[in-house]
């Protein structure tokens, strides 16, 4: 037997004040990650008085282009945009397992199916609330629970690890590079041009997968903070080499590390940087330390030519390599914690369906 989704949770109706929101509680489409990864600070608050409240342990799903599977289990109280669903479990119901049952690619493709709109589709609220999910006891919803649960967890805590690192990193840099009042011998101020080589975006390849296979396996990215700016996969690359890229367009001056073979689109800025000057891990936490700026009035950007002539402290070229050999383990901890998050997450989505259709019967399990 079947329920429906209304049968298990409502939409949340509360609202919130803006002025009792800060960057850190506030969601909208624009910081919650595609392809479940979940929410990251918030780039700026609205400007209304009011704007939608959820609470912890509440369901939040991007409205916007359901194919992102943007997804968000709520772990503190908080407000988001108009754009984002607020799902709450009823009484009886896990809210965790809500959670998984929202969570499942076969979820997204309904709501897909349903939506509104072809540009900026949307998801229907009311066929949303039709969608059908399994029967299952309150005891079986919290097993599926918890054992998704664990899966999850062990994603979070290597992004925890990955934040320390990275963190670390900064630090030595800032130790080392930073406030001098004079430079050392053999120490030089350059540009970016001196620097790097430098281009602007690239035309969208002609295959886009929306989540990686065998034939699209090399990433694109492009403007924005989500996911690193990610906009999908191809079957071709451009850049093969370890690299810098600048967001150009609206979020200006988010930087990235990139380390495997990727294709750059519009609204981004690469550096390959001269490897006989800086590094990549060099120029990248350079970028981090420093404002960036864009021009123009309506909506600002950043440009190539005007970028090139950024400054830069190049150090000598013996602590160039101390330092790179110093923060090169920490970036392929980094690499590696989010290789092995990439795994879990496909097991993840690989045992969600089969646990929802019936396939594995959790009854048995003793948790």
């Amino acid at each position: 037997m079947k329920y429906k989704l209304s049968d298990i949770c409502e939409y949340a109706k509360g609202k919130i004040k803006v002025s009792a929101l800060d960057e850190n509680t506030y969601i909208s489409t624009e910081n919650m990650l595609p392809n479940k990864g979940g929410i990251t600070k918030a780039a700026s608050l609205p400007t209304q008085e009011q704007t939608q409240a959820f609470m912890k342990n509440d369901v939040l799903v991007s409205n916007i282009r359901p194919y992102f599977k943007k997804i968000w289990y709520a772990t503190f109280d908080g407000g988001c945009s108009n754009d984002v669903l607020v799902f709450r479990a009823k009484d009886g119901v896990n809210s965790r397992f809500l959670h998984y049952v929202l969570a499942d690619d076969t979820f997204f493709d309904y709501s897909m199916a349903t939506s509104k709109g072809t540009k900026m589709p949307r998801g229907d609220k009311k066929a949303i609330m039709e969608y059908e999910v399994p029967e299952l006891s309150y005891e079986d919803q919290c097993k599926i629970a918890g054992i998704l649960e664990v899966i999850d967890e062990k994603i979070e805590l290597n992004t925890d690890i990955n934040k320390n690192l990275e963190q670390q990193a900064q630090t030595i840099f800032q130790e080392r590079f930073q406030h001098r009042d004079n430079l050392p011998e053999g120490w030089k101020t350059m540009t970016l041009a001196d620097v790097s080589n430098m281009s602007a975006g690239g035309d969208k390849p002609n295959t886009i997968s929306s989540q990686k296979t065998s034939e699209c396996q090399y990433p694109i990215y492009s403007n924005g903070i989500s996911n690193d700016g990610l906009y999908g996969y191809t079957s071709d690359y451009k850049i093969d080499t370890e690299s810098v890229t600048v967001s150009a367009r609206g979020t200006i001056g988010f930087v990235c590390l990139r380390h495997i073979p990727y294709t750059p689109i519009v609204r981004l800025v690469t550096l390959i940087p001269h490897t006989n000057l800086a590094s990549a891990k060099y120029l990248y936490l350079w970028l981090k330390s420093i404002p960036i700026h864009g021009t123009g009035t309506t909506q600002q950007q950043l440009t190539v030519p005007d970028f090139r002539k950024t400054e830069i402290i190049v150090p000598s070229e013996s602590e160039m390599r101390s330092f790179t050999d110093t923060v090169t383990p920490f970036y392929q901890q980094i690499w590696a914690n989010q290789d092995e998050s990439t795994k879990l997450a496909d097991i993840r989505d690989s045992l969600l369906p089969k646990f929802m259709s019936g396939e594995i019967d959790v009854s048995d399990i003793d948790l």
